[in-house]
């Protein structure tokens, strides 16, 4: 947790994510990358100079066997409030639409369900689990699939819902994420999604596993090819010195 919430405070300073009297939604899907946030950005209240206030919010899509009362545990131990709202978004998904290619539809959903529970709740900010091992990754399924430099922002003002997104754990490492979520015996809630496992995501990570058995440096390359040249990567002058 010591590395984990180093990097991550590294990462809220470098952008500013964090300010005081923020409420802040965390967006729990109950896998280890959103529970690793909420216990890290749980124990960043205890020292952190700016006060803020936490929320765990989950959307229950609706596949049998979903199972957040765990999680719910798990909030309580934090001493962070947590607000699971059920929809119907695999039927909608999967037996009303039929998409052929679900997740993209599925995660737009999701994103706007997680968004209007914040909003619904009073938070200002949406904090999502996102890692390194994501930014990167996201960077390269744009350039080959959409043939264009972009990536997700560290922080992202949506103005039709007034509220501003935040991405606490680009820098953390996967390995790390893995090995908390292992040691905490975190309560990870198991994905029943068909398409589970079988994204372009996935193929991604293949590829840049490949490059770094070819080059160690090869995240670290990459991050700097982000972070100086798309402009909402760029860290202020006064936080780089």
């Amino acid at each position: 947790m010591r590395k984990i919430l180093s990097r991550l405070r590294r990462a809220v300073d470098d952008y500013n994510m964090i300010e005081e009297g923020d409420r802040i939604a965390v967006g729990v899907s109950g896998g280890k990358d959103s529970l690793t946030l909420l216990c890290a950005l749980s124990e960043l209240r205890r020292f952190y100079p700016k006060c803020f206030e936490l929320v765990g919010v989950s959307i229950d899509m609706g596949f049998d066997g979903t199972d957040f009362s765990e999680v719910a545990a798990l909030c309580q131990r934090l001493g962070v409030e947590y607000i699971v709202e059920k929809t119907d978004i695999a039927e909608v998904v999967f037996d009303i639409r039929q998409e052929k290619n679900p997740c993209s539809l599925c995660a737009k959903m999701r994103r706007g369900g997680v968004n209007d529970l914040a909003v619904k709740n009073g938070c200002g900010k949406v904090a999502l689990g996102h890692h390194n091992e994501d930014v990167i990754e996201t960077f390269f399924l744009s350039l080959f699939y959409e043939g264009r430099l972009s990536c997700f922002s560290p922080v992202t003002y949506l103005s039709r819902r007034d509220i501003h997104v935040i991405r606490p754990m680009i820098y953390v490492p996967e390995g790390d994420i893995k090995g908390f979520a292992k040691r905490s015996a975190l309560p990870v809630v198991l994905s029943n999604c068909p398409m589970d496992g079988k994204s372009k995501r996935r193929d991604m990570r293949g590829f840049i596993d490949e490059r770094r058995r070819e080059d160690k440096f090869f995240k670290t390359k990459m991050m700097h090819a982000i972070q100086t040249g798309l402009p909402d990567w760029k860290i202020n002058n006064q936080n780089e010195k």
